[in-house]
């Protein structure tokens, strides 16, 4: 008996491994079932996380390697072909597509292409459009200004066989040899930024090669004892002037912003000759920086020197020397070797503080004019790319000192909003007076289909996240439909508060007012502020670190 129990009790661990056992017992049979499946679920589960986890982190550290060679790369001159298409950057950053965004950016498709077409059928070749005439004009001395100044935009928003149409005249018909006094500033900007934009994403040499020959044109209007450029050149012959009208002095505006173009051309080519010429310029500034950072207008190109009771301004004249100040800095990827430029941009935004003031009664915030010791109360809508630049600025700065410049972003576009919202088009007059008790009122009443506004509303919305500039935007937008769209284009308004239409469809509507306007609408990692900058003219230019010498040049 012992025996017996001693042997049943030593046995009774194994008899559960036999079949036998659970067929005579179907309940322990059905729980052994969904234990194994539970059990081989678990350990599957955990697999696939530890296999997800170790996927993750491949697909992250092969990223950084990416990203690395691509770095590489552009230090060699070689650039990939951007992904222009929207549809695929959704897939792959695994975006929510957002039914509202998709709608609006296909109506500013539907402009462009209007604008585009009318172009095409009325001023093909020439600089600019005359909607109602239908015909076209050659404002710039007959270099395409509209066409080249569309490429970047047709390759942005998928266009590809109207793109590859103007590459086709830009390769078979562009040509700089003009007997034409052109302004180096506006050459710049439109014909160098839109080839070389064009470049950057194509990847086409044919845009290089055009964008070396026309800077090759421009150069000698560096040839001043200071550095500091003339502004306007003869593009056959060489020959270098300022125009009478402003005593013989240079325009900060127009000598201080060929910046992110040279240098460009220059990591493009290999060539620091373009660097060295516009960076020469940036040294003679530094040495006449003002402790405000604010610089008057006007400059003599001889002696390099202020002309101390110029006008100040954030506007006409000034605008963009300010703002390639901070573009510059970000196109070098922020490295030691452009840090000088954020210094001088940083002691200039002091200066913009200062500048800075309230209406009554709705404590709309705007920045002054300086003449002397005196301030105007005048406010450019050219001013108002500002709040874009102090919005992509901001994050180079201390928490504290960064909240500051966002939140003087946002109250600085509220503004430039209201000079839309103000007047009985809903589209903006071309400067603002600001008067107690009044807020604001138009002064120069046209509208010339200027971007400013659309472009900051774009950098504010990017870097905040908030979809309210995306619908002040929208506004906007809905307001050139309604006032400037024609049959055969688009125009401005001789007076926004009367309606009255020019006849005069402007470069930069194609390439800046309707490309911001696509990209406030897009995802943004479309064209992201981490790979591109944009040069005044919202041409996109790939940003390339630098770690070149300080004021030595590229190498």
């Amino acid at each position: 008996m012992g025996r017996r129990s001693h042997s049943s009790s030593r046995a009774w661990p194994w008899r559960h491994l036999s079949p036998s056992y659970y067929l005579k017992r179907p309940a322990r049979l059905a729980l052994l079932f969904l234990g194994f499946v539970s059990a081989t679920f678990a350990a599957w589960d955990r697999l696939s996380l530890v296999r997800d986890y170790e996927v993750r982190a491949e697909i992250s550290r092969l990223d950084e390697e990416v990203n690395r060679l691509h770095d590489q790369l552009r230090k060699a001159g070689i650039y990939l072909v951007e992904d222009a298409n929207i549809d695929n950057i959704v897939k792959k950053h695994h975006l929510e597509v957002d039914p509202v965004n998709n709608s609006r950016r296909e109506k500013v498709k539907e402009a462009m292409l209007h604008a585009w077409n009318s172009y095409v059928k009325y001023a093909w070749g020439q600089d600019e459009l005359q909607p109602q005439s239908k015909n076209g004009v050659n404002s710039f001395g007959g270099l395409g200004a509209t066409l080249v100044d569309s490429l970047d935009t047709l390759y942005i928003m998928g266009l590809k066989d109207e793109f590859q149409k103007a590459r086709d005249w830009v390769a078979e018909s562009l040509n700089f040899d003009k007997d034409y006094e052109a302004s180096v500033f506006e050459t710049t900007i439109r014909v160098v930024g839109g080839l070389l934009s064009a470049y950057d994403l194509s990847a086409d040499k044919i845009f290089l090669e055009k964008a070396r020959d026309i800077t090759d044109r421009l150069l000698p209007a560096w040839d001043t004892s200071s550095g500091i450029p003339y502004n306007r050149i003869n593009l056959a012959q060489g020959q270098a002037n300022n125009p009478g009208w402003n005593s013989g002095n240079s325009i900060l505006a127009d000598s201080g912003t060929e910046q992110l173009e040279f240098i460009a051309l220059s990591q493009r080519t290999g060539d620091p000759k373009y660097q060295q010429k516009v960076e020469n310029v940036i040294r003679q500034f530094e040495k006449i920086f003002p402790s405000d950072g604010l610089i008057p207008i006007n400059i003599n190109p001889h002696s390099g020197t202020m002309e101390l009771y110029s006008t100040i301004t954030f506007g006409a004249m000034g605008d963009s020397f300010y703002e390639y100040l901070l573009k510059v800095w970000i196109q070098g990827n922020k490295t030691e070797s452009v840090k000088h430029y954020r210094k001088m941009w940083e002691t200039s935004m002091e200066g913009l503080l200062s500048l800075t003031r309230k209406t009554s009664p709705s404590n709309f915030y705007y920045v002054c004019e300086k003449n002397g010791d005196s301030l105007s109360d005048k406010m450019d809508e050219l001013a108002c790319f500002v709040p874009g630049m102090l919005a992509l600025g901001a994050s180079g700065y201390s928490p504290e000192k960064s909240e500051q410049i966002m939140n003087l972003a946002k109250e600085l576009v509220w503004t430039c909003y209201n000079f839309y919202q103000s007047t009985p088009t809903k589209l903006a007059g071309e400067n603002y007076y600001f008067r107690a008790g009044e807020d604001m009122v138009v002064g120069t009443s046209w509208n010339i289909l200027r971007p400013e506004t659309i472009e900051s509303l774009m950098y504010l919305w990017r870097l905040t996240g908030n979809k309210t500039y995306q619908d002040w935007g929208w506004e906007i937008f809905q307001a050139f439909e309604k006032n400037s769209h024609i049959e055969s284009g688009y125009v401005g308004l001789k007076d926004v508060n009367t309606g009255t239409k020019d006849d005069m469809m402007q470069s930069f509507f194609l390439a800046e007012t309707l490309k911001y306007l696509y990209l406030l609408f897009s995802p943004p990692s479309f064209i992201s502020f981490d790979e591109w900058v944009f040069n005044t003219e919202a041409h996109p230019l790939k940003i390339v670190t630098r770690h070149d010498s300080e004021g030595k040049g590229y190498r």
